[in-house]
């Protein structure tokens, strides 16, 4: 047998036993995104700069990601302990992706501030969107600050409010014979066209942004809970009769965790949407925020303010996706192995 198709029976092997890791476990591409890392640090540091930059903070974070790559490597080597067995899945899971990645930064750096190809200020270089960062972090940490209250604010009345519903539409049918035509078609419609709305009914801009926001998180959550307790097979709605469970007991032990994994869903579409429609709502009045940083920063053409806010916002979408997995998995842990 040869070479080749042995790995590819260890990795049958390996899916078939239920094992989520699946990426070759090769020290080559260790080495490789380690060395992809020296290269992007000594390419910024000793090629000559074009546009004026400061690179400080761009050589921080190449060389805080070199010293924790480094890091796993050392911890990935105790065999025999959970912890180096986490650490060597994590390293050789990401490797090729990271490498990738230091490749496209280092190429990036060469187009703009290394020989401004890409000129500014369309095309600012990672190290300015990182100065940015630095210099501007109290406006940031600020605008970050209060994107966070509202998004924590509506999108939990806005995920209570779609359960609620999607649990009334779902289990009567009564109700979803007169409210469900009215989701369906509320959830096809962006919440951002009930701009004009908004601040005809709400006298704070916040108050309109929360209700923006809201909207967009009670729509797929509505829909997709309705869509779960209906779909929950019938046989286990029986099978609770035949023991004598009441109404209750049917509804909250055997509809809505049946349902859990299409709640779950209707959640991860909310998540996204809400994070939309954050930054166009914080630009209709808001005095801080990440949308309001955008619009602010988009009226002077400092794009590199710009794509520092969307930075922070895309760390911040994978922080709150992150938690969401998380509490997924807690909720769903009767059918871990089926959902990854």
């Amino acid at each position: 047998m040869s070479k080749t198709s042995s790995k590819n029976h260890k990795a049958l092997d390996r899916a078939a036993s239920g094992d989520r890791y699946w990426k070759p476990r090769s020290k080559a591409w260790v080495a490789l995104e380690l060395a992809a890392l020296v290269a992007a640090l000594a390419e910024n540091f000793y090629l000559p700069t074009k546009q004026d930059v400061d690179d400080l903070p761009y050589r921080v974070v190449l060389g805080a990601a070199l010293v924790a790559m480094a890091a796993l490597v050392g911890v990935s080597a105790l065999r025999g302990t959970r912890l180096g067995e986490k650490a060597r899945e994590r390293l050789h899971h990401y490797a090729q992706y990271i490498l990738v990645l230091v490749l496209v930064l280092v190429a990036w750096d060469l187009l703009t501030e290394k020989s401004d190809l890409l000129p500014l200020p369309f095309f600012p270089s990672l190290a300015q969107v990182l100065q940015i960062i630095a210099e501007d972090y109290q406006k940031l940490l600020l605008s970050t600050l209060y994107s966070v209250r509202l998004l924590v604010v509506s999108f939990a009345i806005g995920t209570a409010s779609g359960l609620a519903t999607g649990v009334f539409l779902g289990w009567y049918r009564q109700v979803g014979y007169w409210v469900f035509p009215t989701v369906k078609i509320m959830s096809v419609i962006p919440a951002t066209a009930w701009i004009p709305v908004s601040m005809l009914i709400f006298p704070s801009s916040f108050g309109a942004e929360v209700f923006l926001i809201v909207l967009s998180v009670w729509s797929p959550v509505a829909y997709m809970t309705a869509t779960g307790i209906a779909g929950v097979p019938r046989a286990h709605i029986e099978a609770a009769l035949t023991l004598g469970a009441d109404e209750k007991f049917l509804l909250f032990r055997v509809a809505v965790p049946g349902a859990m994994p299409s709640i779950f869903i209707g959640i991860y579409t909310a998540t996204g949407l809400s994070f939309a429609t954050l930054v166009v709502s914080e630009m209709l009045g808001a005095k801080a925020g990440l949308g309001w940083y955008i619009n602010w920063a988009k009226s002077w053409s400092n794009y590199a303010a710009v794509y520092a806010s969307i930075v922070i916002m895309a760390i911040l979408f994978s922080i709150v996706m992150d938690l969401i997995f998380q509490l997924r998995d807690r909720a769903l842990v009767w059918q871990k192995g089926l959902l990854k």
